[in-house]
């Protein structure tokens, strides 16, 4: 002990504590006053009295959260099952909306075809699986008015036709399916015809086949096709795609192309079915 109280470290902290002494007693007495034993004493345990008093609030606050643990967590489950009621009523109000949307969109054309016997908006159920022409499940069926071979389309163009229809549900083929053929003609020139008719390499891409087109016509790039309607499976004149490239076909007697659809039918989630229409065909055939 006497070794430590001549060694270097004591004397450099009893200069450190006479420093920390000598900073307290001119903090007090700056202005001017005099140093009391009490003010003396309160200022040294300053720092002490402030951090006593935060440990104090956050114990506080420990206790608080300890006592009233299930009371917060009532409030918690409360919000909880407020927010799970907000998003089920926003989800159903944005499906109001897009069905809104769709109906909107079938006025102008429900207008120009007066004929036209339009079901709700059908929502899509899901796709069939591994079925690489994308034919879908719709959740409206005989119930509502549809039966086999109704047209499926949305505003922009045609999607397909119905093949099988239970009382809440059908099944819809698409245009991209290679047992699907429908006549079409170009929207500039009723005079060049051709099928329109997939296959399996076009599907994967999304598009569709142009097929039995004459060597002689007008036919270019961008135009757009629409069904002739003269078999009476669809209505006439509705948009089914546009052409992207021309060619000759396999057979060398005829010309190809490669259309785009006006309707992407890989990521649809509504669509409208015609049930009836002026010139529709009662026989059954899955044949434009």
């Amino acid at each position: 002990m006497r070794d430590f109280l001549k060694s270097t470290r004591f004397k450099i902290l009893l200069g450190f504590l006479a420093f920390l002494v000598g900073i307290m007693i001119y903090a007090v007495t700056k202005g001017g006053y005099s140093v009391s034993g009490a003010s003396f004493i309160n200022t040294i345990t300053k720092p002490f009295r402030s951090a006593s008093n935060g440990i104090s609030m956050k114990m506080e606050g420990t206790v608080d959260k300890l006592s009233n643990a299930d009371k917060y967590y009532e409030e918690n489950q409360q919000l909880k099952k407020q927010i799970g009621e907000l998003n089920a009523q926003l989800t159903e109000y944005d499906a109001i909306k897009a069905e809104v949307e769709e109906l909107r969109k079938f006025v102008s054309i429900k207008e120009e075809h007066e004929d036209y016997m339009l079901s709700q908006p059908c929502g899509v159920l899901g796709y069939v699986t591994n079925d690489p022409f994308k034919s879908f499940t719709i959740d409206k069926g005989s119930a509502d008015g549809i039966l086999v071979n109704c047209p499926v389309v949305t505003a922009e163009g045609l999607v397909g036709i119905t093949v099988e229809v239970s009382e809440h549900v059908s099944t819809v083929r698409t245009i991209l399916s290679p047992d699907l053929s429908v006549a079409a003609m170009a929207s500039s020139s009723s005079a060049d015809q051709g099928i329109i008719e997939g296959n399996v390499l076009s599907s994967e891409s999304g598009q569709t086949k142009l097929i039995h087109v004459p060597k002689k016509n007008k036919l270019k790039r961008g135009d757009l096709m629409i069904t002739t309607g003269t078999s009476g499976l669809f209505p006439k004149d509705y948009p089914i795609g546009t052409i992207l490239d021309i060619g000759i076909d396999s057979n060398g007697l005829s010309v190809c192309a490669d259309i785009q659809p006006c309707v992407d039918v890989t990521r649809l989630t509504s669509v409208i079915v015609i049930t009836d229409f002026s010139g529709k065909k009662e026989e059954d055939k899955d044949e434009d």
